[in-house]
């Protein structure tokens, strides 16, 4: 089953988060993930929101793990977590 990756992120250090960027995008690409959102324009209709969304899909909720502990995502991580504050979660498909 499709699995979505959803982030929301606030980003306060823009030049360590783009390392992280940097890093991130060859590891989703490596374990089959596509980006379909990531960044642009955001219209918040309830709630509250971050100013970064990216949506990825996944072949299954496996490949997605697999991408999240493997060591490239791993070492941008590195990078990301200690740059912004962010919401990522993964989501099953219908």
């Amino acid at each position: 089953m499709t699995v979505y990756t959803m982030a929301h992120i606030d980003v306060h250090d823009e030049e360590e988060y783009a390392r992280y960027a940097e890093l991130a995008g060859p590891a989703v690409k490596q374990y089959g993930g596509v980006f379909l959102a990531r960044g642009g324009e955001t219209v918040v209709m309830e709630g509250q929101a971050r100013s970064r969304n990216v949506i990825i899909q996944w072949p299954d909720m496996d490949t997605a793990k697999a991408f999240y502990n493997g060591p490239e995502y791993q070492r941008a991580l590195s990078h990301g977590l200690p740059a912004a504050k962010r919401d990522y979660l993964f989501v099953e498909g219908v």
